[in-house]
């Protein structure tokens, strides 16, 4: 059973920061590859969400660690996962 994945305009607006640090940092390979991870991602959420920790019990949020500086915050309803945001691991702790 396979779970739509949905998107909210925050997480479009922090997907576009971070793959715009990529361009600018280390060039287009990088956010190929990134962009490749966070396909594979996707369709693991969409066929296992369960898989990756919550990080807050109030809200049911998880977290899926795309990389060392990047991971995906999301939640799920019954039969779709919602990524709420890509969060650099490098600041502060929103939770």
């Amino acid at each position: 059973m396979s779970f739509e994945i949905r998107f909210t305009p925050e997480s479009g607006i922090t997907y576009t920061a971070v793959e715009t640090q990529l361009q600018e940092k280390w060039g287009e390979k990088v956010v190929l590859k990134f962009e490749a991870k966070l396909k594979k991602t996707i369709k693991t959420l969409s066929n296992n969400p369960y898989l990756y920790a919550v990080i807050h019990e109030d809200l049911q949020l998880r977290k899926c660690v795309l990389h060392s500086n990047c991971s995906v915050i999301y939640r799920i309803y019954k039969k779709e996962v919602l990524i709420v945001t890509f969060w650099d691991n490098r600041q502060d702790p929103a939770f």
